[in-house]
């Protein structure tokens, strides 16, 4: 992001040819919506006066209540790069506010920026890398999207096995000049399947940088005549798209994790970062891991972690600790998917590992094992039980978890355990096909 005043923007908009901008917020359930004006209405944007309809979001407030403002981070404004290079499209992340001017409580970047202040107020700041696994599908001959892909690669794969090279190029390409930096890019173990990695930030950064790359993944994608999923598991019978998620904390600028003289590198407040964060996993995987198709990725034999144990190598535990030290010293969870709302998910994530260095919480010994390998008798001796199976099991563990009901606030918190009831209510009453399959002819 840049370092913007309202002239800087106000200056650009002038000698880029920008016509339009798309100020942007995010509802609680993680999808990007947006109110595009004209330059001509720059001022008014700039001012903190373009007004939404909150009660025809989901999730905001009610419809006697609706009048709410578009509050633009200025830092955050950007040029579209895929738009027209003539009459541009520019965009302005945006909190959203009350008529009376304080933060609306129901605004997901509000949530993970209340947490933050905890951290500063604590003498930490939160880092954030993120790796997004996606899909490439192609489309119909009406432009709808299926689950078939030409494309035969496997991890690592290039082209002509990788079909979607040149898209993903287009895709690191229009991020760069939007201002990430790209670490890697690469074709996945299943087929059609892709991950870009782009370099840490500070959490809310982050956060705004991931909903960035969904609107570039799938934009690039439709205009190459392919379809872009993050859904977890689209597909039976291979892997499905995870959102490792790699944190660490900072204090004076050194890197709070590590400690030259702590076992394996390790201080002690990452040790009870861990422990918070298997304390209130459980309670949060309903942020992390938000559809009812999320469980679908969740289970074993597919690389996705499901038990809660961490180690410094072993890559069937939810946790697990980079090679990396010094100031690149990090903790790995390995369970979010990227249909998550990147602003609660690093806020609870947050709030739960701060829990743990506040209350001094201690980490269950390390698993170096392959959990997958254990037979259930196996891990209950060792003490290493499962995230929840379904998303109504998780929903029943996110009412049950306070610390994580404080982060979210009541507001976030009541309104995103009813509309999950709602989608788990919709799923349970559904008849699939494997249903049809199975019984209408047997019974």
């Amino acid at each position: 992001m840049g370092n913007y005043t309202k002239q800087d923007i106000i200056r650009l908009v002038k000698e880029e040819d920008v016509e339009f901008i798309r100020m942007q917020f995010t509802d609680i359930f993680g999808q990007l919506k947006n109110v595009a004006i004209t330059a001509s209405q720059l001022d008014k944007a700039l001012n903190n006066q373009i007004m939404i309809d909150g009660s025809s979001i989901e999730g905001f407030v009610r419809i006697q209540e609706s009048d709410q403002y578009l509050y633009p981070d200025l830092n955050s404004f950007t040029i579209l790069p895929w738009r027209p290079q003539y009459s541009k499209v520019a965009r302005l992340i945006c909190d959203v506010y009350n008529p009376d001017g304080t933060p609306f409580v129901g605004d997901p970047r509000g949530v993970l920026k209340r947490v933050i202040k905890k951290a500063t107020d604590m003498g930490y700041s939160f880092n954030v890398g993120p790796e997004c696994e996606f899909f490439l599908f192609q489309t119909d001959e009406e432009g709808l999207a299926t689950t078939t892909t030409a494309d035969k690669a496997g991890y690592f794969d290039l082209g002509p096995l990788d079909h979607g090279e040149g898209t993903r190029r287009e895709i690191c390409l229009a991020l760069e000049a939007m201002g990430f930096e790209i670490e890697a890019s690469h074709h996945e173990v299943a087929a059609g399947q892709h991950e870009i990695d782009f370099k840490y930030a500070e959490a809310l950064t982050s956060a705004d940088n991931i909903m960035t790359f969904k609107l570039a993944v799938k934009t690039l994608a439709q205009k190459n005549g392919l379809h872009a999923t993050f859904m977890p598991k689209p597909i039976f019978g291979i892997n499905g798209s995870g959102m490792h998620t790699n944190m660490s904390l900072f204090k004076d600028g050194k890197n709070v994790f590590f400690d030259e003289k702590g076992e394996k590198g390790l201080s002690k407040e990452a040790y009870s970062f861990i422990a918070g964060i298997l304390t209130h996993v459980r309670g949060f995987t309903a942020i992390t891991n938000p559809l009812v198709n999320s469980y679908k990725r969740l289970v074993p034999g597919y690389e996705a972690p499901v038990y809660l144990a961490w180690s410094a190598s072993n890559r069937s535990a939810l946790i697990r600790i980079p090679a990396a030290r010094g100031q690149s010293t990090r903790l790995e969870l390995r369970c979010p998917d990227p249909c998550c709302n990147p602003y609660l998910a690093l806020a609870v994530c947050l709030a739960a590992g701060l829990d743990g260095i506040e209350k001094g919480l201690v980490p269950p010994p390390e698993t170096t094992e392959n959990i997958f390998a254990m037979d259930a008798k196996t891990r209950a001796e060792k003490g290493i039980v499962s995230l929840p199976g379904s998303l109504e099991e998780a929903i029943d563990l996110l009412e049950q978890d306070q610390l994580v009901r404080e982060a979210l606030g009541e507001h976030v918190f009541t309104n995103y355990v009813t509309g999950k009831r709602k989608e788990w209510g919709e799923y349970r009453t559904q008849i699939s096909q494997w249903e049809i399959d199975r019984y209408i002819v047997t019974y």
